[in-house]
């Protein structure tokens, strides 16, 4: 007999510790309320999700975490009623968006012993999804200028500007501009969805630094000097490990920016330095007016401008800054920005020497 019951609390001790271990290793966060609405249980990710330190066993909701919305939860628990699928809004240094599902305890005879709620973190898919209908409105906002303008020179066109040779001409370019306009950012955009995706291979081989730059310089000379700009290269015999042609996106890109946002008859710079762990920090620097600070955090966000107005005149997509993050995010590297206002800009990136 004796044998019978220790064998049965041997079973039972296995039981509960089977069914802690499960309730610790659980990524949602769990929370057993007692018959008092005090909490009996509290696993590790709960705690984690709402960035407890002490121990917060017989205590009430207000206790233990001040929230009222959790608080009306417990009470429609105490009801008898069902949560199912209510989110709840975390203002805590960081934003956090939690879904609760919640049951009541009752035992064999209909007597409430208790609660359970389990949270779900929903604060990715919440960040996700803001960040899908922000790109959503930036595509439309970048795609609908160039349309319509596009559509109303057509338009007049059709009405009759055709037959006046000059008139036509003037609007055959605006249309030719816009529609070069829409290619360039449809290629910007396959580009950063291939990037984001992983679907682009890089080709990596040892690439000497300055020739490359040298040759981007050149392609960027003219326009450089339509705005008195003198482009230099001090770039020394470093040679990095890269593939060719996106390093030359990545130059081109941040070069680009320099001579449209510069100051005019201003300088632009290349230069390169041995950096840590086997790197090379490759600089473009330029003496424009340079980036307010709330913005450096930014600028490498797609489709985000610190000067619309002037970003959309001199026709870019919002989309450079992104592309070079994910190239050089590729090649191992990272990449960022400094500047002063008033000071100029520069653009800072790393590559593994060769």
């Amino acid at each position: 007999m004796r044998e019978l019951e220790a064998e049965h609390r041997r079973a039972g001790k296995q039981r509960q510790t089977q069914l802690e271990l499960l309730f610790d290793s659980m990524v949602e966060g769990v929370l057993l309320l007692d018959a008092h609405s005090r909490v009996e249980l509290a696993n590790p990710a709960f705690i984690s999700l709402f960035g407890l330190s002490g121990d917060i066993r017989g205590k009430t909701i207000m206790e233990a975490l001040r929230l009222h919305e959790l608080a009306e939860i417990v009470e429609q628990l105490d009801k008898g009623e069902e949560v199912l699928g209510r989110e709840l809004r975390l203002a805590l240094p960081q934003e956090k968006w939690l879904r609760i599902n919640g049951a009541s305890m009752a035992n064999e005879s209909g007597q409430r012993q208790g609660a359970i709620l389990v949270f779900h973190d929903l604060t990715r898919l919440k960040q996700l999804e803001s960040a899908r209908k922000e790109f959503v409105a930036n595509v439309s906002h970048e795609l609908r200028t160039p349309l319509s303008l596009i559509k109303g020179y057509c338009e007049t066109l059709l009405d009759g500007a055709k037959d006046q040779p000059e008139v036509a001409s003037k609007f055959l370019g605006t249309i030719d501009r816009n529609a070069e306009r829409l290619k360039v950012l449809l290629e910007d955009l396959l580009t950063v969805s291939e990037l984001e995706s992983g679907r682009i291979k890089m080709d990596l081989q040892a690439v000497p630094l300055r020739s490359t730059v040298e040759k981007v310089l050149g392609d960027h000379q003219a326009k450089a000097a339509n705005r008195g700009i003198r482009l230099e290269n001090r770039v020394r015999d470093q040679v990095v490990r890269a593939d060719t042609g996106r390093l030359e996106q990545v130059l081109g890109n941040l070069v680009d920016n320099a001579v449209k946002y510069g100051r005019e008859s201003g300088n632009v710079s290349v230069e390169a330095a041995e950096g840590e762990r086997g790197m090379v920090e490759v600089c473009v620097r330029d003496d424009g007016p340079g980036i307010p600070p709330d913005a450096l955090e930014r600028v490498f966000e797609r489709f985000y401008r610190v000067d619309k107005a002037r970003s959309r005149e001199q026709g870019g997509t919002g989309l450079g800054l992104s592309i070079v993050k994910h190239i050089i995010q590729s090649h191992q590297g990272r990449v960022w920005a400094k500047s002063e206002l008033g000071k100029g800009a520069a653009f800072y990136f790393t590559l593994p020497a060769a």
